[in-house]
């Protein structure tokens, strides 16, 4: 199985629960992984524990990196009393300033505390040695606006970053010459080459970006949320339209079939997605590092995983668990 992992910033801690579920499972295995943001982060972290102890390993780096995150003195959103007196709704207020200063003015000196982080708990050897498990890194050209991914031998601790760039947070992350903000831009992620370069036909999404929602927004929030789902969906939201229009023809033979069609034939989708839960979520809650806060999204995660792997495990290598075109077409 392939794996494409979304971003959410904290709501990453979500994946972390399915993904720590998944690992359990002895008969599914994982090619590759396509991830974005904190689905890239969430990927390099498990490969990179993978590639040095196995499943365990895998779930170790995990919580190490999830609890690191929860438990650093910048955490935005710290429940603790002094942090609830002195800020009460410190993610509004951050929110706040971006709108009226850039990172630059904010953050003149670049600091960004993930960095150690991320340092600290990604084996970058690991990651790049022929045992480690395929990573697609989506980042977004600041110059052009496309897409530029990073395969495990070109993975670094900056490359990482650059995937997770939010530019009205952050600086733009330099490789090479080159600008990048969030790979969420063009694309959240990018689920061609877990199509066009492997194996297994069958794709696991796990979503951090609602599908629907069911009430229209209305207040000056809401509308900016909703908004900001929508820039950070767009993309995918093509590219499966394009997936499920193609498989479509492909399957009522509408095209001839070569090499190509055969390997849309036997694809097969898969989706976890958390649009009820998120649906009780203000935007701000991406920016919510508190520890409490990340643990129940992990169990959150994993409650969900559990709860697909006991309706569409039995499909996987047969037939998909969503209706693509019902959903993307």
């Amino acid at each position: 199985m392939t794996l494409a992992l979304q971003g959410g910033g904290a709501l990453g801690a979500l994946t972390w629960g399915v993904l720590d579920r998944l690992l359990e499972e002895p008969k599914l295995k994982i090619e590759a992984i396509s991830g974005t943001s904190a689905g890239a982060i969430n990927a390099a972290t498990l490969a990179s524990g993978y590639a040095r102890g196995g499943r365990e390993g895998a779930r170790k780096s995990l919580d190490d990196f999830w609890t690191s995150v929860g438990t650093a003195s910048y955490a935005i959103g710290s429940s603790t009393g002094v942090h609830r007196a002195l800020l009460p709704n410190p993610q509004k207020l951050l929110l706040g300033l971006t709108r009226y200063f850039s990172p630059y003015q904010l953050n003149p000196f670049d600091i960004n505390p993930l960095r150690a982080i991320v340092a600290k708990v990604v084996d970058f050897d690991a990651v790049q040695s022929r045992r480690a498990i395929r990573l697609f890194v989506g980042a977004t050209r600041v110059r052009t606006g496309t897409l530029r991914l990073f395969e495990n031998r070109e993975l670094t601790s900056d490359a990482l970053l650059a995937s997770a760039c939010l530019p009205t947070l952050h600086h733009a992350i330099e490789i090479d010459g080159e600008p990048y903000w969030d790979g969420g831009y063009s694309g959240n992620p990018a689920v061609y080459p877990l199509i066009y370069r492997c194996n297994t036909p069958n794709i696991l999404v796990v979503m951090l970006q609602p599908l629907t929602r069911q009430d229209p927004p209305t207040s000056a929030q809401a509308i900016r949320s909703r908004l900001t789902e929508f820039q950070f969906n767009s993309s995918f939201l093509r590219e499966m339209r394009s997936i499920a229009l193609a498989k479509q023809a492909i399957d009522a033979q509408w095209l001839p079939v070569g090499r190509l069609e055969r390997r849309f034939r036997k694809l097969n989708f898969h989706l976890i997605e958390t649009d009820d839960l998120l649906a009780r979520m203000n935007v701000d809650k991406a920016l919510n590092a508190d520890l409490g806060f990340l643990l129940k999204l992990k169990e959150e995660g994993r409650t969900r995983a559990g709860t697909w792997l006991g309706k569409h495990f039995g499909q996987v290598g047969g037939e998909s668990s969503i209706d693509l075109v019902k959903l993307f077409g």
